[in-house]
């Protein structure tokens, strides 16, 4: 277990070219292995069955052997074959394909004129050791120690010169076969182990093939993490993971980007207005200290003009960094916010009591059912607020705000001048204000404070010019929902 555990932390310690290197050349190795030996156990068992069938084609009584009296027996393999003479040379045998001896009852063992060599005799060679009288194989060996096929025959024979049942034995050398296999089994493992090491080496070629996104992705990476450079990209080649995976850290960069440059710009957007009501504070401390400093107070109605400007300008400040903070959320919903059943319409009939407040001079036409929707209620009030404060900041005095919930679908529409066509694409940016309007008070973040709460509630936005052409602009806000209670 030990040795497992340092080998898979060893491999676990290889960079992932290396690893893919090492499991493709193991795979390739367990593929040769595999098929090397089916092959080599093919070929063997092909080649024994031809020594087989050599052997059940020759003829059962050798030569003539069981009639011819020219044979010679001992007590052993070794004694009977010394008393064979010389090989003949008269081409009656000739040199023999087979070699053949006769195993008597009482374990003798003759051979006939010209043998040369003996198998070595087992007891299952004796007469009456088998009862089947088909012919039976097994693998022997010869005295000199050669190995050899032994076909055994399945009935007992009479010999010439041996008056008493015997057992023809014929034997067939399988040296040659041996020898091919070992030559082939050399072979085999030469060339499984070129295989193997031509698969680690193409192994390491494809990894690195393979892997040349992920090390472009990883040189991309930490250029971002030295430099901070977000927004940087990889090429993308093909439809495959790793062009998935470098498709998903594009977006991944670019959204960073995204993300960076809006910080940039809200802060800069920020600090711009901020400037503005900070530097008049100042200039309005400053007045007073200095009055106050050289002993020349300031008129009473003067004093009191600069008191209630630095009031608003506190005021206005605090509206904004309350802006700030509503847009300092998320861009994108959270699904871990906390959200309850909002009856809308109840937000609304609040949302239109401030309303009356700041444009005390307007008619305020209204239309109002019951709708309930899921949410954040004090951000859902927030926008019906901004949507309002709109309306009465461009109403004309004494002029009709109309403000509508049918069916999930708020529209709130004022009389006054309108949105030009080309500034409706920026009305939801923040900090946008339109040129013909920075002179009123505002940040610029009320629309954009709308958008977002609506989205997050699941919902639609927009703000348009008034239907059939009328004077004035018209906001809708269309919030998935019901008329009930939900239960």
């Amino acid at each position: 277990m030990k040795l497992i555990g340092r080998l898979t932390g060893w491999f676990r310690g290889k960079s992932l070219r290396s690893r893919l290197a090492m499991l493709t050349a193991a795979a390739v190795a367990v593929a040769i292995a595999v098929v090397s030996v089916a092959s080599w156990l093919l070929v063997r068992e092909k080649l024994y069955q031809e020594v087989h069938d050599n052997l059940a084609g020759a003829v059962q009584d050798g030569p003539g052997l069981t009639r011819s009296p020219v044979l010679q027996c001992g007590d052993t393999p070794a004694e009977g074959l010394a008393k064979v003479s010389s090989p003949t040379t008269d081409g009656r045998f000739g040199p023999p394909k087979y070699d053949f001896q006769v195993v008597t009852s009482d374990g003798s063992v003759c051979f006939p004129m010209g043998a040369t060599k003996a198998v070595e005799v087992k007891a299952s060679d004796l007469p009456g050791a088998s009862s089947t009288r088909q012919p039976s194989y097994r693998e022997g060996t010869y005295l000199n120690g050669d190995s050899a096929l032994v076909r055994r025959t399945g009935t007992t024979v009479r010999v010439g010169n041996v008056d008493q049942p015997a057992v023809l034995l014929t034997a067939l050398s399988t040296n040659g076969v041996q020898d091919s296999l070992n030559s082939l089994a050399l072979l085999i493992t030469g060339v499984a182990g070129l295989g193997v090491i031509g698969a680690g080496i193409t192994g390491r070629i494809v990894a690195r093939s393979a892997l040349k996104p992920v090390d472009q992705l990883t040189d991309v990476v930490e250029h971002i993490a030295r430099t901070e450079e977000v927004g940087t990209t990889i090429p993308v080649n093909g439809k495959d993971e790793i062009a998935r995976l470098s498709t998903s850290f594009n977006s991944m960069s670019t959204a960073l980007a995204n993300s960076r440059e809006r910080q940039t710009r809200l802060i800069a957007d920020a600090g711009h207005e901020l400037r503005t009501p900070l530097t008049s504070l100042r200039t309005n401390v400053d007045l007073l200290i200095r009055s106050d400093a050289q002993g020349r107070a300031l008129p009473a109605e003067t004093r009191a003009r600069m008191l209630g400007n630095m009031k608003a300008q506190m005021q206005e400040l605090t509206v904004l960094i309350g802006d700030l903070l509503q847009l300092s959320r998320p861009d994108t919903p959270n699904p871990e916010a906390v959200r309850t059943v909002v009856p809308f319409h109840e937000t609304v009939g609040r949302a239109l009591e401030r309303g009356r407040l700041r444009g005390p001079s307007l008619v305020f036409e209204t239309d109002v059912r019951p709708w309930y929707v899921h949410g954040d209620p004090a951000a859902l009030e927030r926008a019906v607020i901004n949507l309002l404060d709109n309306a009465v900041k461009y109403s004309p005095p004494a002029g009709t705000i109309e403000v509508s919930l049918r069916e999930g679908r708020l529209t709130v529409r004022d009389h006054g001048p309108g949105i030009p066509a080309e500034e409706l694409p920026y009305v939801f940016d923040r900090f946008w204000r339109s040129p013909s309007s920075r002179q009123l008070p505002g940040s610029g973040l009320g629309l954009s404070i709308v958008a977002q709460t609506v989205q997050d509630t699941g919902g639609q936005v927009s703000l348009g010019p008034a239907p059939n052409g009328g004077p004035g602009a018209q906001a809708v806000v269309l919030l998935p929902g019901q008329p009930s209670e939900p239960r």
